[in-house]
């Protein structure tokens, strides 16, 4: 049976790139991260590690061990939490990714309810864009992922489960006047993150041209800045103009461009206690904001 803490060294590792650096993040020595490995070698059968120059790097092999530590790991640490949490939701903590706009809007006030329903429940929050969050949900590094999408039909990974929460319909983002898409063909454009840009260029296609994207940020205080500014447009989410807004910029409504956010879960139900009482603090949260409306 493969040792528990060789594989979080392992891990560290990976995650890190260096024995100097995953000794630092779990208070071992460096000779002991190496004795770890090592071990772990001579356990397995494989060579995991390979020296290069001054450094190591992973084998294969190792790669291939050291993502199923990952999950290995997160499940474990999981498991953990949900047995603390489990009598009467007194102690523990459940964790949620989310993206920047959700947590600058709903997220707050979810974590104000489930606060006021289980003050003994730990509440941890990580900020991050829809890809990275499923890929923590699957790893075990997060109980809940509110992600959002653009197509509210293709289905995702086996395994994860979408509770939607809300509609969230984009807008125009002009420093002057605001008019139809189309009349924005030959501007600069601002993107956003890699869905929200991939969604401007299809929205734009379908108007029949290509945006010229000068710029790039997901970053919304920034866009907004830029817009304002004069040296583009752009288009952002409800939520984002919620979260922050400019007062010298424009916005109208853009057509068939609503993105559907969700709470994601991964595994077969029924959920922890924690997690369902996450769910359900935003979806007492969410409820109200249904539509999400002119911002």
């Amino acid at each position: 049976m493969l040792d528990i803490v060789r594989l979080r060294v392992l891990a560290s590792v990976s995650r890190h790139g260096s024995v100097t650096a995953a000794a630092r993040e779990l208070h071992y020595s460096q000779p002991s991260v190496s004795h770890h490995l090592a071990k772990l070698e001579a356990e397995t059968g494989a060579k995991l590690i390979q020296r290069v120059g001054r450094g190591i790097r992973l084998t294969e092999a190792g790669r291939l061990l050291a993502e199923r530590a990952t999950e290995i790991i997160g499940r474990l640490d999981s498991a953990s939490a949900e047995l603390s949490a489990h009598v009467g939701l007194r102690a523990g903590r459940v964790r949620l990714a989310a993206f920047p706009s959700a947590l600058g809007t709903f997220v707050p006030e979810a974590a104000a309810v489930l606060a006021e329903g289980h003050p003994g429940l730990e509440l941890r929050l990580t900020e991050t864009e829809p890809p990275d969050a499923l890929r923590m949900l699957k790893a075990g590094y997060v109980d809940v992922a509110v992600i959002f999408r653009y197509d509210e039909t293709a289905p995702e990974a086996d395994g994860i489960r979408l509770l939607h929460l809300l509609d969230d319909p984009s807008y125009l983002v002009t420093s002057g006047p605001v008019g139809e898409l189309t009349s924005y063909r030959d501007s600069r454009w601002i993107g956003g993150c890699d869905r929200c840009r991939t969604h401007l260029l299809e929205l734009c296609a379908k108007a029949g041209f290509e945006p010229e994207i000068a710029f790039t940020t997901d970053d919304v205080v920034a866009v907004q800045a830029l817009v304002a500014a004069g040296v583009g447009v752009s288009a952002l989410p409800g939520l984002a103009l919620h979260a922050h807004r400019h007062p010298k910029v424009n916005t109208t409504e853009l057509p068939h461009s609503t993105r559907h956010v969700y709470a994601a879960t991964y595994g077969e139900p029924p959920d922890p206690p924690a997690t369902t009482a996450l769910l359900s603090a935003l979806t007492s949260v969410t409820a109200q904001r249904i539509p999400v409306g002119h911002p």
